[in-house]
């Protein structure tokens, strides 16, 4: 007889690790057995194949010819010989189950289910009925398992393959409570149902899991509709019966095991009474369940017994589960909940559990029935069991993108698979990834993976998949802003809806109804996720001062976005990005004006990350690069106010959502305005010819002390080199005639002033000077009010080097060695009260004035300005231009008092916060605080006052800004 080649290189080829067992096993064989031994080769396992094939033979006579012969025995015997450890071991105790394996099998139907009730029928007692349902059981199980290790894309039968395990699930409780009847007296005078729940209600069954169910029981009644017993005597029967069929299924025996039957979710729990009657349910789950408990009811199903009386249960319940997640807390308790079973994972096994741990199976199965539960109030579409059908229904209703939806199912399919190949090989119930390397490739290639390392690669993309998606639905603000929403307020009438948009503060609600009509109408998908953000968008818009504005300015950006393939389905998966733009639109007329010309400025609202302002550098390369895309240069500096536009806008986004205080705002603001001029002025030399001509810009006022407002213009003088040709001059006049007129142009964008007013001579002086006509001015001929003007002076744009030497010229005039004096102290005194009699406006109240009035921000800054002039010449931690910074350092030097500085602080910064948010409310600059009384509220609760709160705000600025006052009195003044 020819023997098999079992040389070294025959077996590995073959799969084959444990080369001197498998020799054991094959130098018996013939030759013809060679086909056989190649058919191990794609197996999960085939040492484990061979071996079980080894067994079998001695079992069955003539199995090794068969299995040579016959190639659909071959390939699915020895598919579930290489993957099932547990069912090769049954397939040795009962051999003769081999021939289900000789001709094709398929997913057992209906009728193929029916063998179980056959197998007990003969039965003469009803412990042998249950040991003939378990091994009928296992039989049935046997098929399923062929067919699922012989699928050629096995990750695409799961689906069917979980719904077929609960069919069988089914007919097995139905055929345990019949054989459980045998032995319990008087069940024909009950009705007992039971109520599948989890996998088993949702028909998505593993292999070896825990079948979740409640029963359910009344007395039955005779021919004339009378009861046979009493309701007690009824419960008390129905437990017996339910007791022993649960025992039945769990029971071990010679014949084997089924699963666990588990009645943990009913009412109280263990702890609870194993069955109840309907009306002893309604009470429960009317007065008493907790909301968890009507998440486990999303399963419910009558699976077994008197299948009316179960969905007679099921009517009693939806109607309950379906309002649970307006339940107060509801969406936070799940999230609490779903971080607690996560905790309790031992941290051994965080990084291997597939059904609970973090990206695995429960992630998914959560998001998508705190979805459903939300939505599913008005959306009865969405009241499905199925974890994927409950998925699919979502990504219909545009609650989930496509994209992932797509990558959550395919998701879920991938570790349900690993969750069933896992479970398969021991039939024991598990969830967790193996670590032994062996185990790992069985896996591997159980799942069409080629070893170890792809699976555990796999399942670690798959479950930070998972994460992030979950994440994002999870826990997106949008989901608990509509749960917080009544269902009978989602599904109000127009005169409902009116009087509901006028509840939350709309002022206009037969305005905010057309709106509301315009963005939702049609049966498009825009529409439809429309439908879904408005409920909490018009929450959000509500929480902010105008809601009225915030929704026209939302259908505004949606009517310019809507096209757009991110733009609504971002709102809907990012949940916090609805939420801030809502407050943005519904909070400032500046902000909104600003995305209504680049709508596409939303997407920075995505990441908190994404608004924090830009440093100098970037700022400057991308008002750089946005110029020289354009030879124009009109368009080029069009270009870079786009840019400008677009900052503005993150700006403002984020003080207005309290991600950056005033001091921030101010630095941002300066250094776009810097890289805007830096940008202009590139091309403004360019097109003046002046691109080799030396020439700066000097910062001044708030452009220099790095705290501009969003309404500043660029205080700025102009110089060039020495020794210049008249040519180069005229150049260089040119260059800052076409910067000024360029960026000062009335357009889409917000004007950029670069105002040259405080240039010597001032409007009368020439517009540019050379370095050494400024020193021969400031030497000869300034007043002490420049010298304070330049005490905020600081390169500002183009050639540093010549700017720096401007500085050098003026530094012995803003550091005066010495310090002023007396006559100079009074100049400065004498202009100041000047000022504040002749530049506050007619009619202007001055304790609301933040710029001139009492203790406003010329108090404060004069008070600063004295200090430097007096003493930095002594003290370098005074040249600063920065106004705080200037204050701090004077405090630090004992030049103010601890509680003088404090004041003096906190009144700059409020009239700044002020300033800054008149601007951001009303969209247009103001020094005064607004006379509206509807402004006025706006701008306090930005400033955190509270809705209503603009008198608390008016007081605490009095209050303020009088000690301000006197502290300028004893300080600036010289008084008391």
């Amino acid at each position: 007889m020819t023997r098999l080649d079992t040389g070294v290189t025959a077996l590995l080829r073959r799969g084959l690790h444990d080369l001197d067992a498998a020799r054991r096993v094959l130098d018996d064989w013939p030759a013809a057995g060679d086909v056989v031994l190649d058919g191990l080769a794609t197996l999960p396992d085939p040492d484990l194949a061979l071996a079980g094939v080894d067994r079998l033979c001695r079992e069955v006579d003539g199995l090794l010819e068969r299995l040579a012969a016959e190639p659909v025995l071959r390939r699915q015997l020895l598919a579930v010989l290489g993957a099932s450890q547990a069912l090769g071991m049954h397939l040795q105790h009962h051999p003769h189950l081999v021939e289900d394996l000789a001709h094709p099998v398929g997913l057992p139907g209906p009728d193929d289910l029916g063998v179980l009730a056959e197998a007990v029928a003969d039965q003469p007692t009803p412990a042998a009925a249950a040991d003939a349902l378990r091994l009928a059981y296992r039989r049935v199980l046997l098929r399923i398992a062929a067919v699922d290790l012989t699928a050629p894309r096995p990750i695409d039968l799961v689906p069917d393959v979980s719904e077929v395990l609960a069919r069988l699930a089914e007919t097995t409780l139905q055929v345990a409570l019949d054989v459980a009847a045998r032995e319990v007296e008087g069940t024909e005078t009950v009705r007992l149902a039971v109520v599948g729940l989890g996998k088993c209600g949702a028909a998505e069954l593993n292999y070896v899991s825990d079948v979740d169910v409640l029963f359910v029981a009344e007395p039955a009644l005779d021919a004339d509709g009378e009861p046979l017993v009493g309701v007690d005597a009824a419960v008390a029967t129905g437990t017996r019966w339910a007791a022993a069929m649960t025992r039945i299924c769990s029971a071990h025996s010679a014949a084997g095991t089924i699963w666990e039957v588990d009645a943990a979710l009913r009412p109280e729990g263990k702890a609870g009474p194993l069955v109840r009657t309907l009306a002893s349910m309604r009470g429960y789950y009317e007065r008493w369940a907790k909301p968890w408990e009507f998440q486990a009811m999303l399963k419910a199903r009558p699976v077994a017994g008197d299948t009316e009386l179960g969905q007679q249960f099921c009517d009693l319940v939806a109607p309950l589960v379906w309002r649970v997640g307006e339940t107060p807390g509801f969406v936070a308790a799940t999230q609490a909940m779903r971080r607690r079973v996560i905790d309790l994972i031992p941290a051994r096994e965080a990084g291997r559990e597939i059904k609970l741990g973090e990206g695995g199976l429960r992630d998914v199965e959560f998001s998508v029935q705190l979805l459903q539960l939300v939505h599913g109030r008005t959306d009865e579409t969405l009241r499905v069991r199925s974890t994927l059908e409950g998925l699919g229904r979502l990504v219909e209703g545009g609650y989930i993108g496509r994209a992932d939806g797509d990558q959550l199912g395919e998701a879920y399919r991938f570790e349900r698979l690993l969750e069933h190949r896992v479970q398969l090989f021991r039939l024991r119930r598990s969830h967790l990834l193996p670590t032994d390397e062996a185990e790992l490739r069985r896996l591997a290639r159980s799942v069409g993976l080629r070893d170890a390392e792809a699976v555990s690669e796999a399942w670690l993309t798959t479950s930070r998949q998972v994460q992030v998606l979950h994440r994002r639905l999870f826990y997106s603000p949008l989901l608990a802003a509509v749960a917080s929403i009544p269902s009978e307020q989602l599904r109000l009438s127009a005169e409902g809806a009116r009087d509901r948009l006028s509840a939350l503060g709309f002022l206009d609600a037969d305005g905010a109804l057309r709106d509301i009509e315009r963005l939702s109408r049609g049966m498009s998908r825009s529409a439809d996720i429309q439908r879904q953000l408005l409920p909490a968008m018009l929450g959000w818009f509500a929480e902010a001062p105008n809601p009225d504005a915030g929704l026209r300015a939302f259908g505004q950006v949606s009517t310019a976005l809507g096209s757009t393939s991110w733009y609504l389905r971002a709102l809907r998966d990012e949940g916090a990005m609805a939420q801030r733009l809502a407050r943005i639109l519904a909070s400032s007329r500046y902000a909104t004006a600003l995305l209504r010309r680049s709508p596409e400025a939303v997407q920075m609202l995505a990441k908190v990350e994404d608004l924090a302002p830009r440093n100098h550098g970037q700022l400057c390369e991308a008002t750089r690069s946005s110029a020289r895309r354009h030879d124009d240069p009109a368009k080029a500096v069009a270009a870079v106010r786009s840019v400008r536009r677009r900052e503005l806008f993150r700006i403002a986004a984020a003080d207005v959502l309290g991600l950056v205080d005033v001091e921030q705002v101010g630095r941002a603001v300066t250094d776009i305005s810097t890289a805007t001029v830096e940008a202009a002025l590139d091309v403004a030399r360019r097109d003046a010819g002046a691109e080799d001509v030396p020439l700066a810009l000097v910062a001044l006022g708030r452009w220099g002390g790095q705290e501009m407002s969003y309404a500043s213009d660029a205080d700025a003088m102009f110089v060039v080199g020495d020794q210049l040709g008249e040519a180069q001059l005229a150049a260089a006049r040119t260059a800052v005639t076409r910067l000024r007129e360029h960026l000062a142009r009335p357009g889409p964008d917000p004007a950029l002033v670069v105002d040259a007013d405080l240039r010597p001579e001032g409007k009368g002086g020439p517009m540019v000077r050379s370095v050494s006509s400024y020193r021969q001015y400031y030497q000869r001929w300034s007043s002490p009010w420049e010298a304070q003007a330049m005490i905020r002076a600081t390169v500002g744009a183009g050639d540093a080097a010549l700017a720096q030497q401007v500085l050098a010229a003026v530094a012995p005039l803003r550091w005066p060695e010495g310090g002023i004096d007396a006559t100079q102290r009074r100049e400065i005194r004498r202009l100041k009260a000047r000022m504040e009699a002749e530049r506050l406006p007619r009619g202007a109240r001055p304790e609301r004035h933040t710029k001139l009035g009492p203790g406003g921000l010329s108090d404060v800054e004069w008070t600063v300005q004295l200090l430097q002039l007096e003493h930095a010449h002594r003290l370098p931690a005074l040249r600063t231009t920065e106004t705080l910074g200037a204050l701090r350092a004077a405090r630090d030097a004992d030049l103010l008092g601890e509680a003088d500085a404090r004041t003096l602080e906190e009144a700059w910064l409020l009239a700044s916060r002020v300033r800054n948010t008149v601007m951001l409310v009303r969209g247009r600059a103001s020094d005064t605080f607004p006379t509206d009384p509807v402004e006025l509220t706006a701008v306090a609760e930005l400033l955190g006052y509270g809705h209503g709160g603009g008198s608390h705000l008016l007081e605490h600025y009095r209050r303020l800004t009088r000690r301000c006052r006197a502290v300028v009195d004893r300080v600036f003044w010289g008084e008391g």
